[in-house]
């Protein structure tokens, strides 16, 4: 586990510092924020698409070897984001390499083993602890990101944070045991990789869990890199924004923590519906209130309580209803979307900006599709499908 939290730690900080560079990146190279955002865009769709094909291949080959590969592709796509020349080569190392690393080294490889490592009485625990790593890395991460930005340039920044990339391939190597396979004291039925594909693809509940993962990711992109963007169009300093990143760093720890543990104990459908209420609540009061410091700080605090607090409940339902042996898959595909998600947040946000001069088109959709996602997760069944119940009575 604490192998675990390190790993996340790193994959979920550095992921999380890209917006920072941003700016800097945008006025070297004379574009419009659209070029580096859709780079970041591409990352977050790359990051999804190959998702699953790392999940499948952890389940097949295990999760060290998926880790090692992983942690390389990702550090270098750091390091050739920090010598790229064009437009294009921010988009392969930014968009595609870093893509490819985080998904290798991050969620949809390390949750499932976290969960089939621990007994299923603690798993919901475990789940929200992982994924409040991945929290603390974004607090930890981003102020000295930033603060290497400033004293030593956005170039040898992306180097430092390339060392850090390969620190993972160490941090792999606890899991060197898990093959993948599901624990003995599990309900174990034989079930192809294309039958359990076919079982979870011809499920609507599936696809309503899916449906709610893609406005979490579309949400969470968009405040990630265009946050501090935001802040300094309102004429607020840039340390305001790693205060504010920080903070939902922060509170994100708590709120992953909790909802962990309250995954273990109430309806995850219903912790899901929720967060996503919740999170339209925030949004349009932070639109509608004059901003200021006090909002700005208010704001992220909420926000960073229902951040990543969408994890523990979602990546528990899938292993509730599907079991652990294609965990690794099956999330990986719910995370796809909301991959597909974060490249529509980051990149409409970029292109609305630079075509309205504003970024309150997608604050305000962000909002909308929030309410309806909170509404349709009144009608998921979050039972395990036939098959297992079937062999529970059995």
């Amino acid at each position: 586990m604490v192998f675990a939290c390190l790993l996340l730690v790193l994959n979920f900080g550095l992921r999380s510092s890209m917006g920072f560079f941003l700016t800097p990146i945008s006025e070297q190279f004379g574009y419009g924020r659209e070029v580096f955002a859709f780079s970041l865009a591409l990352q977050n769709l790359c990051w999804g698409l190959f998702q699953p094909v790392a999940g499948a291949f952890a389940d097949k080959f295990g999760t060290f070897k998926t880790l090692v590969i992983g942690g390389i592709i990702y550090a270098s796509g750091l390091y050739f984001t920090s010598v790229a020349e064009s437009a294009f080569g921010l988009h392969m190392a930014t968009g595609l390499l870093i893509g490819m690393g985080v998904a290798g080294t991050g969620f949809g490889v390390v949750l499932p083993a976290i969960a089939r490592l621990v007994s299923p009485q603690k798993r919901a625990l475990a789940l929200g602890v992982g994924t409040a790593a991945g929290s603390a890395g974004q607090f930890l991460v981003i102020p000295a990101a930033q603060e290497l930005i400033t004293s030593f340039g956005w170039q040898f920044t992306m180097l430092i944070l390339a060392f850090g990339a390969l620190a993972m391939v160490a941090l792999a190597i606890p899991f060197a045991k898990d093959k993948g396979q599901q624990k003995l004291a599990e309900v174990n039925i034989e079930l192809t990789m294309k039958e359990a594909l076919q079982e979870a693809t011809s499920n609507i509940h599936y696809w309503l869990l899916i449906a709610g993962f893609f406005v979490c990711g579309f949400q969470l992109a968009f405040i990630t890199v265009h946050m501090p963007s935001y802040l300094h169009d309102k004429g607020f300093d840039s340390q305001v924004a790693v205060i504010c990143l920080s903070l939902i760093g922060f509170f994100n720890i708590i709120g992953c923590v909790l909802f962990g543990k309250w995954s273990g104990v109430h309806s995850k459908k219903n912790l899901l519906g929720l967060i996503y209420f919740f999170r339209a609540i925030a949004i349009a009061a932070f639109m509608i209130y004059p901003i200021s410091l006090t909002s700005i700080y208010i704001f992220s605090i909420v926000t960073g309580f229902l951040w990543l607090a969408t994890v523990p409940p979602t990546s528990g339902l899938v292993a509730q209803m599907f079991g652990l042996k294609y965990m690794g898959t099956l999330y990986g595909i719910v995370f796809l979307n909301h991959q597909l998600g974060s490249f529509l947040g980051v990149w409409l946000g970029g292109y609305l900006y630079d075509e309205t001069g504003s970024y309150d088109i997608v604050w305000y959709s962000a909002a909308v599709i929030a309410v309806l996602t909170a509404f349709i997760h009144i009608f998921i069944d979050e039972r395990p499908v036939l098959r297992i119940r079937q062999a529970l009575v059995s």
